[in-house]
């Protein structure tokens, strides 16, 4: 899905700069740049790590969310190094483990942050982001780095969790990233008439489609404040204030909003476009309540893991759906393949479970400087004995539903032994969601006690819950222990901490 021979993202910025040079790329609350400047800024730094005599070498980012650390990130692009952000509220302890999975050739941050950043375990570069950018520009350097740089070097690498307690570095192309917005943007038809609201961190793979839907398309992305996620109203009214039309979020924030039935204070129906969502499962109890209150939106469910480039399946709601239904899916995208193997590695028939694997240009390199983890997961494809093809296996159970859809059930290790039983926790939590009386759910297997547990935020009673989902899912799959929270914990993505709940256990 190349359209051109331009193997580096910082092509779309020139020509939306070109054409678009005053117009408003990236806004926050009390700061804004417009193409041009984001442009001339993130040459600016380019220049600087040039001058450093970096090429292909990993830059971190350590700062306050907002539009500087993305003109740090195109800095970086232009300079054909690959960035990788680091969240300032993160623990020492994470941080010193990816600065040392990384050894990144140069840090850029703040004034106000360097004494922070000077207290981890690694000793470099650090670059003040108000002095690197804006500095004289040399376009000679950047054009030769360029010529230099090919679609296979790395864009970025975004830490995710690992098994060990080691974060997995997740590296991404610049093909990869080409490949994916081009499909996001001529699916959803974006153009410069859109506007983004942005949800997920910069750290976070579902910030990919937002940042560089923006570049390519010449649309805006408002980084919305985090604040009002926990304020439906007020984020319903900054939505419509700012005319944005399209929002790519965590079902998690969807949720909130449906919740508290915020739309009946704010009406966001000559506001709203597209409706997007990823990262984890989106009850349709509550995407019923979006679908009830802005009938004419397109909603759309993504679905992948970082390591596919942030989706590889999607699924354009075109039906109604009970609550107790789960959403599906999907179809792959352009220029992406789906395999759904069983066990013996082969591929699964008619409704029969297995794991979504992907092979295609979306796929991460591996793992940054952690070969180990890489062939856990990048393996040669079993159905292709003739040539080297990689596939990643996503570690995630499927099976197609009559319409030829995907329908994702569960984790892997989310599927579990109980009483004889092979049980995925994410179809008992579907049915639990489908209960009116509730907002968010997570099912875990006590292995210790060989329980299932079921959290909630609402004080409802085992028995009527079990009563209520009975017709759902058989009685090995009734609860067998109900712990109700105060507040269900979210981690930094978004998502329910699954982590700070097994501690509960």
């Amino acid at each position: 899905m190349v359209t051109d021979m331009k193997a580096n993202v910082t092509y779309w910025l020139d020509e939306t700069a070109d054409r678009l040079p005053d117009k408003i790329a990236f806004a926050q609350d009390g700061k804004a740049v417009t193409f041009r400047e984001l442009q001339k800024q993130a040459k600016a730094v380019a220049t600087r790590l040039m001058e450093l005599d970096l090429f292909k070498k990993p830059v971190v980012v350590y700062m306050e969310k907002g539009v500087d650390v993305l003109v740090s990130f195109m800095g970086a692009a232009y300079s054909c190094n690959f960035y990788s952000p680091i969240d300032v509220d993160m623990p020492a302890s994470r941080v010193n483990k990816i600065l040392e999975v990384l050894c990144p050739a140069a840090v850029i941050t703040t004034a106000a942050l360097r004494n922070n950043f000077e207290e981890y375990d690694w000793e470099g570069e650090i670059l003040l982001f108000e002095e690197i950018s804006h500095i004289q520009v040399c376009e000679n350097k950047i054009e030769a780095a360029r010529h230099r740089g090919i679609d296979t070097d790395l864009l970025y690498v975004l830490f995710t969790s690992g098994s060990t307690g080691v974060p997995k570095g997740v590296t991404i192309t610049h093909r990869s990233v080409i490949d994916y917005i081009d499909w996001v943007t001529e699916t959803f038809a974006v153009t410069e008439a859109d506007s983004f609201g942005n949800q997920a961190p910069f750290y976070f793979d579902n910030s990919i489609l937002d940042i560089y839907s923006t570049i390519r398309s010449g649309a805006t992305t408002y980084i919305i404040p985090k604040n009002l996620f926990a304020q439906p109203v007020l984020l319903l009214e900054y939505l419509k204030e700012k005319k944005i039309n399209t929002i790519f979020w965590v079902p998690s924030a969807l949720i909130v909003v449906a919740k508290l039935k915020a739309f009946r204070n704010v009406d966001l129906s000559d506001t709203l476009k597209r409706v997007l969502f990823c990262g984890e499962v989106m009850p349709n109890k509550q995407l019923n309540l979006w679908r009830k209150y802005l009938p004419d939106v397109q909603y759309a469910n993504l679905y992948g893991p970082t390591e596919i480039t942030d989706a590889c399946t999607y699924y354009i709601v075109d039906r109604e759906f009970s609550d107790d239904e789960p959403l599906p899916i999907g179809i792959p995208m352009a220029n992406t393949d789906i395999l759904v193997l069983d066990e013996k590695n082969e591929p699964v028939r008619g409704d029969g479970i297995g794991e979504l694997c992907v092979r295609g240009t979306s796929l991460s390199m591996g793992y940054y400087h952690n070969p180990e983890k890489t062939r856990e997961a990048f393996v040669q494809n079993p159905l292709n004995p003739f040539v080297p093809e990689i596939i990643y296996r996503t570690g995630d159970l499927v099976k197609y539903n009559e319409y030829g859809e995907l329908i994702y059930l569960s984790r892997k290790d989310f599927q579990i032994k109980h009483m004889g039983h092979r049980i995925e926790l994410g179809e008992i939590e579907t049915a639990v969601s489908s209960l009116e009386e509730i907002s968010l759910c997570c099912c875990l297997y006590d292995e210790k006690r060989q329980k299932i547990v079921l959290f909630l935020e609402e004080e409802l009673e085992k028995a009527y819950i079990n009563e209520r989902i009975s017709s759902l899912v058989p009685e090995y799959m009734l609860p067998n222990k109900v712990i109700v929270l105060e507040k269900m914990p979210i981690n930094a993505n978004g998502k329910i901490d699954r982590v700070k709940l097994k501690e509960l256990l």
